[in-house]
Protein backbone atom coordinates (compact mmCIF):
# COMPACT_ATOMS: atom_id res chain seq x y z
CA UNK A 1 0.00 0.00 0.00
CA UNK A 2 1.25 3.47 -0.89
CA UNK A 3 1.12 6.42 1.52
CA UNK A 4 1.02 10.03 0.33
CA UNK A 5 2.21 12.52 2.96
CA UNK A 6 0.83 15.99 2.20
CA UNK A 7 3.04 18.74 3.59
CA UNK A 8 2.11 22.44 3.22
CA UNK A 9 5.13 24.67 3.86
CA UNK A 10 5.32 28.36 4.62
CA UNK A 11 8.45 29.79 6.28
CA UNK A 12 9.53 26.59 8.03
CA UNK A 13 13.28 26.81 7.38
CA UNK A 14 14.17 25.95 10.97
CA UNK A 15 12.29 22.63 11.14
CA UNK A 16 11.94 21.56 7.51
CA UNK A 17 14.91 19.23 7.17
CA UNK A 18 14.18 17.47 10.43
CA UNK A 19 10.48 16.83 9.76
CA UNK A 20 11.26 15.50 6.27
CA UNK A 21 13.87 13.16 7.75
CA UNK A 22 11.35 11.88 10.30
CA UNK A 23 8.67 11.33 7.65
CA UNK A 24 10.94 9.40 5.29
CA UNK A 25 12.53 7.34 8.06
CA UNK A 26 9.26 6.36 9.76
CA UNK A 27 8.26 2.72 9.11
CA UNK A 28 4.49 2.11 8.91
CA UNK A 29 2.89 -1.31 9.19
CA UNK A 30 1.06 -2.17 5.98
CA UNK A 31 2.77 0.56 3.93
CA UNK A 32 5.44 -0.43 1.41
CA UNK A 33 5.86 2.88 -0.41
CA UNK A 34 5.83 6.53 0.71
CA UNK A 35 5.65 9.68 -1.36
CA UNK A 36 6.08 13.09 0.24
CA UNK A 37 4.32 15.94 -1.55
CA UNK A 38 5.64 19.33 -0.41
CA UNK A 39 3.72 22.45 -1.41
CA UNK A 40 5.81 25.56 -0.74
CA UNK A 41 3.37 28.45 -0.34
CA UNK A 42 5.75 31.19 -1.52
CA UNK A 43 8.02 31.11 1.53
CA UNK A 44 10.22 34.14 2.19
CA UNK A 45 12.68 32.72 4.73
CA UNK A 46 14.73 30.40 2.55
CA UNK A 47 12.41 27.39 2.86
CA UNK A 48 11.99 27.24 -0.91
CA UNK A 49 15.70 26.61 -1.44
CA UNK A 50 15.69 23.87 1.20
CA UNK A 51 12.66 22.25 -0.47
CA UNK A 52 14.53 22.18 -3.79
CA UNK A 53 17.58 20.64 -2.13
CA UNK A 54 15.46 17.97 -0.43
CA UNK A 55 13.89 17.00 -3.73
CA UNK A 56 17.34 16.66 -5.32
CA UNK A 57 18.43 14.46 -2.41
CA UNK A 58 15.29 12.25 -2.58
CA UNK A 59 14.03 12.41 -6.19
CA UNK A 60 12.17 9.10 -5.92
CA UNK A 61 10.28 10.03 -2.76
CA UNK A 62 9.66 13.78 -2.81
CA UNK A 63 7.38 15.65 -5.19
CA UNK A 64 7.49 19.45 -4.97
CA UNK A 65 4.95 22.12 -5.89
CA UNK A 66 6.27 25.70 -5.72
CA UNK A 67 3.78 28.57 -5.63
CA UNK A 68 4.69 32.10 -6.66
CA UNK A 69 1.99 33.64 -4.47
CA UNK A 70 1.01 32.88 -0.88
CA UNK A 71 -2.53 31.47 -0.87
CA UNK A 72 -2.90 29.59 2.40
CA UNK A 73 -2.89 26.11 3.89
CA UNK A 74 -6.23 25.08 2.41
CA UNK A 75 -5.08 25.79 -1.12
CA UNK A 76 -1.78 23.97 -0.52
CA UNK A 77 -3.58 20.85 0.69
CA UNK A 78 -5.99 20.97 -2.24
CA UNK A 79 -3.05 20.98 -4.67
CA UNK A 80 -1.31 18.19 -2.75
CA UNK A 81 -4.41 15.98 -2.90
CA UNK A 82 -4.66 16.52 -6.64
CA UNK A 83 -1.03 15.43 -7.03
CA UNK A 84 -1.26 12.43 -4.68
CA UNK A 85 -0.88 8.98 -6.21
CA UNK A 86 -1.06 6.90 -3.04
CA UNK A 87 -3.85 4.78 -1.58
CA UNK A 88 -3.93 6.70 1.70
CA UNK A 89 -2.93 10.28 2.48
CA UNK A 90 -2.11 12.07 5.71
CA UNK A 91 -1.66 15.79 6.27
CA UNK A 92 1.66 16.61 7.92
CA UNK A 93 2.56 20.14 9.02
CA UNK A 94 6.17 21.12 8.39
CA UNK A 95 6.82 22.11 11.98
CA UNK A 96 7.51 19.57 14.72
CA UNK A 97 4.15 19.77 16.52
CA UNK A 98 2.97 16.42 15.13
CA UNK A 99 5.14 13.31 15.19
CA UNK A 100 5.28 10.77 12.32
CA UNK A 101 5.65 8.17 15.07
CA UNK A 102 1.84 8.36 15.25
CA UNK A 103 1.41 7.20 11.63
CA UNK A 104 0.79 3.62 12.73
CA UNK A 105 -2.12 4.50 14.99
CA UNK A 106 -3.46 7.02 12.46
CA UNK A 107 -3.42 4.67 9.48
CA UNK A 108 -4.38 1.37 11.08
CA UNK A 109 -8.19 1.89 10.88
CA UNK A 110 -7.96 2.71 7.16
CA UNK A 111 -5.51 -0.08 6.30
CA UNK A 112 -7.71 -2.59 8.14
CA UNK A 113 -10.71 -1.45 6.11
CA UNK A 114 -12.95 -0.11 8.89
CA UNK A 115 -12.44 3.62 8.23
CA UNK A 116 -12.32 6.07 5.36
CA UNK A 117 -11.09 9.00 7.46
CA UNK A 118 -9.11 9.17 10.72
CA UNK A 119 -8.64 12.25 12.90
CA UNK A 120 -5.74 12.44 15.33
CA UNK A 121 -7.00 14.07 18.51
CA UNK A 122 -4.71 16.20 20.64
CA UNK A 123 -7.28 16.19 23.43
CA UNK A 124 -7.81 12.45 23.81
CA UNK A 125 -5.68 10.67 26.41
CA UNK A 126 -2.07 10.22 25.29
CA UNK A 127 1.31 9.99 26.96
CA UNK A 128 2.86 13.21 25.63
CA UNK A 129 1.09 16.52 25.13
CA UNK A 130 2.75 19.88 25.66
CA UNK A 131 0.53 22.28 27.63
CA UNK A 132 0.13 25.65 25.90
CA UNK A 133 -2.40 28.45 25.53
CA UNK A 134 -5.54 27.84 27.55
CA UNK A 135 -7.55 30.30 25.43
CA UNK A 136 -6.35 28.59 22.26
CA UNK A 137 -7.53 25.25 23.65
CA UNK A 138 -10.91 26.70 24.66
CA UNK A 139 -11.36 28.14 21.17
CA UNK A 140 -10.51 24.75 19.67
CA UNK A 141 -13.04 23.01 21.88
CA UNK A 142 -15.72 25.59 21.04
CA UNK A 143 -15.15 25.21 17.29
CA UNK A 144 -15.24 21.43 17.66
CA UNK A 145 -18.50 21.66 19.62
CA UNK A 146 -20.02 23.93 16.98
CA UNK A 147 -18.89 21.67 14.15
CA UNK A 148 -20.26 18.60 15.93
CA UNK A 149 -23.59 20.36 16.46
CA UNK A 150 -24.04 20.98 12.74
CA UNK A 151 -22.48 17.73 11.44
CA UNK A 152 -23.89 15.40 14.13
CA UNK A 153 -20.43 13.96 14.76
CA UNK A 154 -18.77 13.55 18.16
CA UNK A 155 -15.17 14.47 17.40
CA UNK A 156 -12.93 15.98 20.06
CA UNK A 157 -10.57 17.93 17.78
CA UNK A 158 -11.59 19.12 14.30
CA UNK A 159 -8.69 21.59 14.09
CA UNK A 160 -6.05 18.88 14.32
CA UNK A 161 -3.51 18.79 11.52
CA UNK A 162 -3.45 15.00 11.52
CA UNK A 163 -6.19 13.84 9.21
CA UNK A 164 -5.72 10.66 7.21
CA UNK A 165 -8.05 9.55 4.44
CA UNK A 166 -8.35 7.37 1.39
CA UNK A 167 -7.02 9.28 -1.60
CA UNK A 168 -9.70 8.14 -4.06
CA UNK A 169 -12.36 9.65 -1.80
CA UNK A 170 -10.48 12.88 -1.11
CA UNK A 171 -10.00 13.54 -4.82
CA UNK A 172 -13.79 13.69 -5.28
CA UNK A 173 -14.35 16.30 -2.55
CA UNK A 174 -14.01 19.97 -3.56
CA UNK A 175 -11.95 22.19 -1.25
CA UNK A 176 -12.88 25.88 -1.37
CA UNK A 177 -11.17 27.30 1.73
CA UNK A 178 -7.73 28.74 1.08
CA UNK A 179 -6.64 29.20 4.69
CA UNK A 180 -7.38 27.35 7.91
CA UNK A 181 -11.08 27.13 7.07
CA UNK A 182 -10.18 23.86 5.39
CA UNK A 183 -10.46 22.04 8.74
CA UNK A 184 -14.20 22.63 9.37
CA UNK A 185 -14.92 22.52 5.63
CA UNK A 186 -13.62 19.02 5.00
CA UNK A 187 -15.10 17.84 8.31
CA UNK A 188 -18.55 18.97 7.15
CA UNK A 189 -18.07 17.33 3.76
CA UNK A 190 -16.78 14.07 5.24
CA UNK A 191 -19.89 14.00 7.43
CA UNK A 192 -22.33 14.81 4.62
CA UNK A 193 -20.75 12.14 2.45
CA UNK A 194 -21.42 9.69 5.31
CA UNK A 195 -17.83 8.50 5.35
CA UNK A 196 -16.66 6.20 8.11
CA UNK A 197 -14.79 8.57 10.43
CA UNK A 198 -12.62 7.38 13.31
CA UNK A 199 -10.64 9.36 15.88
CA UNK A 200 -7.47 8.24 17.66
CA UNK A 201 -5.29 9.87 20.33
CA UNK A 202 -1.97 11.37 19.23
CA UNK A 203 0.96 13.06 20.91
CA UNK A 204 1.30 16.81 20.48
CA UNK A 205 4.24 19.18 20.88
CA UNK A 206 2.63 22.57 20.32
CA UNK A 207 4.78 25.61 19.68
CA UNK A 208 4.38 29.21 20.74
CA UNK A 209 3.72 32.16 18.45
CA UNK A 210 7.36 33.12 19.00
CA UNK A 211 8.29 29.69 17.66
CA UNK A 212 6.23 30.23 14.52
CA UNK A 213 2.59 29.38 15.25
CA UNK A 214 0.47 31.08 12.54
CA UNK A 215 -3.23 30.61 13.33
CA UNK A 216 -4.97 33.70 14.81
CA UNK A 217 -8.34 34.77 16.20
CA UNK A 218 -9.36 35.84 12.69
CA UNK A 219 -9.07 32.23 11.58
CA UNK A 220 -11.38 31.27 14.44
CA UNK A 221 -14.05 33.66 13.18
CA UNK A 222 -13.55 32.34 9.66
CA UNK A 223 -14.02 28.79 10.97
CA UNK A 224 -17.41 29.70 12.47
CA UNK A 225 -18.49 31.11 9.11
CA UNK A 226 -17.28 27.98 7.29
CA UNK A 227 -19.07 25.65 9.72
CA UNK A 228 -22.41 27.36 9.10
CA UNK A 229 -21.79 27.78 5.37
CA UNK A 230 -21.22 24.09 4.72
CA UNK A 231 -24.13 23.12 6.93
CA UNK A 232 -26.35 25.12 4.57
CA UNK A 233 -24.58 24.28 1.29
CA UNK A 234 -24.25 20.75 -0.11
CA UNK A 235 -20.96 21.15 -1.95
CA UNK A 236 -19.85 17.54 -1.49
CA UNK A 237 -18.72 16.32 -4.88
CA UNK A 238 -15.98 17.42 -7.23
CA UNK A 239 -16.84 18.02 -10.88
CA UNK A 240 -19.78 16.06 -12.31
CA UNK A 241 -20.09 13.64 -9.43
CA UNK A 242 -23.16 13.62 -7.20
CA UNK A 243 -25.62 15.05 -9.73
CA UNK A 244 -27.57 17.69 -7.88
CA UNK A 245 -30.92 15.97 -8.34
CA UNK A 246 -29.69 12.97 -6.32
CA UNK A 247 -28.37 15.15 -3.53
CA UNK A 248 -31.46 17.34 -3.49
CA UNK A 249 -33.78 14.32 -3.25
CA UNK A 250 -32.34 13.67 0.21
CA UNK A 251 -34.42 16.70 1.22
CA UNK A 252 -37.63 14.86 0.26
CA UNK A 253 -37.47 11.48 2.05
CA UNK A 254 -41.24 11.40 2.60
CA UNK A 255 -41.82 11.35 -1.15
CA UNK A 256 -39.37 8.47 -1.54
CA UNK A 257 -41.16 6.65 1.29
CA UNK A 258 -44.53 7.28 -0.40
CA UNK A 259 -43.33 5.81 -3.69
CA UNK A 260 -41.77 2.72 -2.11
CA UNK A 261 -44.69 2.21 0.26
CA UNK A 262 -47.03 2.07 -2.74
CA UNK A 263 -44.90 -0.58 -4.47
CA UNK A 264 -43.87 -2.60 -1.39
CA UNK A 265 -46.67 -5.20 -1.75
CA UNK A 266 -45.06 -6.32 -5.02
CA UNK A 267 -41.58 -6.76 -3.55
CA UNK A 268 -40.14 -10.12 -2.60
CA UNK A 269 -37.32 -11.19 -0.31
CA UNK A 270 -34.43 -9.83 -2.40
CA UNK A 271 -34.72 -6.53 -4.26
CA UNK A 272 -32.03 -5.55 -6.73
CA UNK A 273 -32.02 -1.84 -7.47
CA UNK A 274 -30.67 -0.58 -10.78
CA UNK A 275 -28.91 2.76 -10.40
CA UNK A 276 -28.91 3.19 -6.63
CA UNK A 277 -27.11 6.54 -6.80
CA UNK A 278 -26.20 7.70 -3.31
CA UNK A 279 -28.67 5.34 -1.63
CA UNK A 280 -31.85 7.40 -1.25
CA UNK A 281 -33.99 4.28 -1.81
CA UNK A 282 -31.69 1.71 -0.21
CA UNK A 283 -32.01 3.05 3.33
CA UNK A 284 -35.80 2.63 3.09
CA UNK A 285 -35.83 -0.71 1.25
CA UNK A 286 -33.49 -2.33 3.79
CA UNK A 287 -36.15 -1.89 6.47
CA UNK A 288 -38.32 -4.61 4.94
CA UNK A 289 -36.25 -6.65 2.49
CA UNK A 290 -32.71 -7.63 1.57
CA UNK A 291 -31.20 -5.30 -1.00
CA UNK A 292 -28.64 -5.51 -3.78
CA UNK A 293 -27.63 -1.96 -4.70
CA UNK A 294 -26.04 -1.53 -8.13
CA UNK A 295 -24.36 1.51 -9.63
CA UNK A 296 -21.95 2.43 -12.41
CA UNK A 297 -20.47 5.74 -11.19
CA UNK A 298 -17.30 5.02 -9.14
CA UNK A 299 -17.98 7.77 -6.61
CA UNK A 300 -21.58 6.69 -6.04
CA UNK A 301 -20.30 3.14 -5.54
CA UNK A 302 -17.92 4.41 -2.90
CA UNK A 303 -20.71 6.32 -1.16
CA UNK A 304 -22.84 3.16 -1.11
CA UNK A 305 -19.99 0.98 0.13
CA UNK A 306 -19.18 3.45 2.86
CA UNK A 307 -22.79 3.74 3.98
CA UNK A 308 -23.54 0.00 4.00
CA UNK A 309 -20.18 -1.47 4.96
CA UNK A 310 -20.86 -4.64 7.01
CA UNK A 311 -24.62 -3.97 6.93
CA UNK A 312 -26.51 -7.29 7.07
CA UNK A 313 -28.87 -7.76 4.15
CA UNK A 314 -27.31 -5.09 1.92
CA UNK A 315 -24.79 -5.81 -0.85
CA UNK A 316 -23.26 -3.34 -3.31
CA UNK A 317 -22.20 -4.24 -6.86
CA UNK A 318 -20.85 -2.37 -9.85
CA UNK A 319 -23.13 -2.88 -12.85
CA UNK A 320 -23.96 -0.89 -15.95
CA UNK A 321 -27.47 -2.16 -16.71
CA UNK A 322 -27.07 -1.41 -20.42
CA UNK A 323 -24.53 -4.27 -20.42
CA UNK A 324 -24.88 -7.96 -19.57
CA UNK A 325 -24.97 -8.59 -15.81
CA UNK A 326 -21.74 -9.82 -14.18
CA UNK A 327 -21.60 -13.50 -13.27
CA UNK A 328 -21.43 -12.86 -9.52
CA UNK A 329 -24.55 -10.68 -9.39
CA UNK A 330 -27.20 -12.30 -7.15
CA UNK A 331 -30.47 -13.50 -8.67
CA UNK A 332 -33.29 -11.36 -7.21
CA UNK A 333 -37.03 -11.95 -7.12
CA UNK A 334 -37.65 -8.22 -7.58
CA UNK A 335 -35.87 -5.57 -9.64
CA UNK A 336 -36.46 -1.89 -8.89
CA UNK A 337 -35.42 0.82 -11.32
CA UNK A 338 -36.40 4.28 -10.11
CA UNK A 339 -35.83 7.35 -12.29
CA UNK A 340 -32.96 5.85 -14.28
CA UNK A 341 -34.00 4.81 -17.80
CA UNK A 342 -35.13 8.32 -18.77
CA UNK A 343 -31.39 9.16 -18.82
CA UNK A 344 -30.55 6.30 -21.21
CA UNK A 345 -30.94 6.32 -24.99
CA UNK A 346 -31.35 2.55 -25.27
CA UNK A 347 -33.86 1.99 -22.47
CA UNK A 348 -34.90 -1.40 -23.88
CA UNK A 349 -31.40 -2.75 -23.14
CA UNK A 350 -31.93 -2.13 -19.43
CA UNK A 351 -35.13 -4.18 -19.34
CA UNK A 352 -33.51 -6.93 -21.45
CA UNK A 353 -30.41 -7.22 -19.25
CA UNK A 354 -32.46 -7.09 -16.06
CA UNK A 355 -34.53 -9.98 -17.40
CA UNK A 356 -31.36 -12.10 -17.61
CA UNK A 357 -31.00 -12.22 -13.82
CA UNK A 358 -34.60 -11.98 -12.57
CA UNK A 359 -36.03 -15.19 -11.15
CA UNK A 360 -38.88 -16.90 -12.96
CA UNK A 361 -42.12 -15.41 -11.67
CA UNK A 362 -40.28 -12.36 -10.32
CA UNK A 363 -41.29 -8.75 -10.80
CA UNK A 364 -39.79 -5.62 -12.27
CA UNK A 365 -40.89 -2.28 -10.83
CA UNK A 366 -39.92 0.71 -12.96
CA UNK A 367 -40.59 4.32 -11.97
CA UNK A 368 -40.20 7.02 -14.63
CA UNK A 369 -41.18 10.67 -15.22
CA UNK A 370 -44.59 10.80 -16.96
CA UNK A 371 -45.88 13.08 -19.67
CA UNK A 372 -44.02 13.91 -22.87
CA UNK A 373 -45.91 17.22 -22.92
CA UNK A 374 -44.28 18.11 -19.58
CA UNK A 375 -40.72 17.88 -20.94
CA UNK A 376 -39.06 21.18 -20.00
CA UNK A 377 -35.92 23.00 -18.94
CA UNK A 378 -36.01 21.04 -15.69
CA UNK A 379 -35.68 17.79 -17.65
CA UNK A 380 -32.90 19.19 -19.80
CA UNK A 381 -30.97 20.33 -16.71
CA UNK A 382 -30.90 16.82 -15.24
CA UNK A 383 -30.17 15.11 -18.57
CA UNK A 384 -33.53 13.48 -19.20
CA UNK A 385 -33.57 11.99 -22.70
CA UNK A 386 -37.35 11.66 -22.53
CA UNK A 387 -40.48 11.49 -20.41
CA UNK A 388 -42.80 8.51 -20.79
CA UNK A 389 -46.37 7.70 -21.70
CA UNK A 390 -48.11 4.45 -20.78
CA UNK A 391 -47.70 2.90 -24.24
CA UNK A 392 -43.92 3.28 -24.43
CA UNK A 393 -43.32 2.08 -20.88
CA UNK A 394 -45.61 -0.93 -21.29
CA UNK A 395 -43.89 -1.98 -24.51
CA UNK A 396 -40.53 -2.39 -22.72
CA UNK A 397 -41.98 -5.39 -20.88
CA UNK A 398 -44.60 -6.83 -23.21
CA UNK A 399 -41.86 -7.40 -25.80
CA UNK A 400 -40.21 -9.65 -23.20
CA UNK A 401 -43.43 -11.57 -22.61
CA UNK A 402 -44.13 -10.03 -19.21
CA UNK A 403 -47.58 -9.64 -17.70
CA UNK A 404 -48.40 -6.07 -16.63
CA UNK A 405 -49.83 -6.42 -13.13
CA UNK A 406 -50.39 -2.73 -12.49
CA UNK A 407 -49.60 0.67 -13.96
CA UNK A 408 -50.38 3.84 -12.07
CA UNK A 409 -49.29 7.44 -11.53
CA UNK A 410 -48.25 9.31 -8.40
CA UNK A 411 -47.80 12.93 -7.32
CA UNK A 412 -50.56 14.75 -9.15
CA UNK A 413 -49.86 18.02 -7.32
CA UNK A 414 -46.29 17.80 -8.60
CA UNK A 415 -47.54 18.28 -12.16
CA UNK A 416 -48.57 21.85 -11.34
CA UNK A 417 -45.19 22.74 -9.85
CA UNK A 418 -43.25 21.06 -12.67
CA UNK A 419 -45.33 22.81 -15.34
CA UNK A 420 -44.90 26.21 -13.70
CA UNK A 421 -41.18 25.94 -12.98
CA UNK A 422 -40.13 24.14 -16.15
CA UNK A 423 -42.60 25.17 -18.84
CA UNK A 424 -43.65 28.64 -17.74
CA UNK A 425 -40.75 30.03 -15.67
CA UNK A 426 -38.08 28.06 -17.61
CA UNK A 427 -36.22 27.25 -14.39
CA UNK A 428 -33.49 24.61 -14.30
CA UNK A 429 -33.73 23.51 -10.68
CA UNK A 430 -36.26 23.11 -7.92
CA UNK A 431 -33.67 23.42 -5.17
CA UNK A 432 -33.45 21.97 -1.70
CA UNK A 433 -35.66 24.60 -0.10
CA UNK A 434 -38.49 23.86 -2.51
CA UNK A 435 -38.07 20.14 -1.94
CA UNK A 436 -38.04 20.60 1.83
CA UNK A 437 -41.35 22.47 1.62
CA UNK A 438 -42.70 19.74 -0.65
CA UNK A 439 -41.49 17.11 1.83
CA UNK A 440 -43.44 18.73 4.67
CA UNK A 441 -46.60 18.73 2.53
CA UNK A 442 -46.28 15.15 1.23
CA UNK A 443 -48.78 13.72 3.76
CA UNK A 444 -51.40 16.16 2.45
CA UNK A 445 -50.54 15.49 -1.20
CA UNK A 446 -50.67 11.75 -0.54
CA UNK A 447 -54.14 12.15 0.95
CA UNK A 448 -55.63 14.08 -1.96
CA UNK A 449 -53.76 12.27 -4.77
CA UNK A 450 -56.52 9.67 -5.40
CA UNK A 451 -59.26 12.29 -5.86
CA UNK A 452 -57.52 14.74 -8.20
CA UNK A 453 -58.82 14.32 -11.79
CA UNK A 454 -55.50 14.33 -13.71
CA UNK A 455 -52.50 12.01 -13.95
CA UNK A 456 -49.43 12.28 -11.74
CA UNK A 457 -45.88 13.39 -12.40
CA UNK A 458 -44.44 9.88 -11.95
CA UNK A 459 -45.47 6.76 -13.85
CA UNK A 460 -45.04 3.36 -12.17
CA UNK A 461 -45.27 -0.07 -13.78
CA UNK A 462 -45.22 -3.50 -12.15
CA UNK A 463 -44.42 -6.27 -14.64
CA UNK A 464 -44.27 -9.99 -13.82
CA UNK A 465 -41.95 -12.46 -15.51
CA UNK A 466 -43.62 -15.70 -16.60
CA UNK A 467 -43.11 -18.58 -14.19
CA UNK A 468 -41.14 -21.60 -15.34
CA UNK A 469 -43.24 -24.41 -16.77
Amino acid sequence: MKLSVLMPVYNERRTLREIVRRVLDQPVAGVDQVELIIVDDCSTDGSTEIVRQLQEEHPESIHVILLDQNQGKGNAIRLAIQAASGDIAIIQDADLEYSPEDYDIMLKPIISGVADVVYGSRFAARELRRMLYSRHTLANRFLTFLSNFFTNLNLTDIETCYKAFRVEVAKTIPIRSKRFGIEPEITAKFAKRKLRIYEVPISYHGRTYAEGKKITWKDGLQAIYVIIKYWLIDDMFQGDYGHKDLIDMEAAPKYTEWTLERTQPYMGNLVLEIGSGIGNNVRILMQYTDVVATEIEPVYLQVLRNAYFNTPGVAVFAWDATQAPPADLPTPDTILCSNVIEHIEDDQSVAFNADQILKQGGRMIFIVPRGENLYSTLDEAIAHVRRYDETRLRSLFTTLGYEIEEMFTLNKIGVLGWWYRGKLAKQQTIGRFGLKVFNVLVPLFKLIDPILPWKGLSLVIVARKPAAH
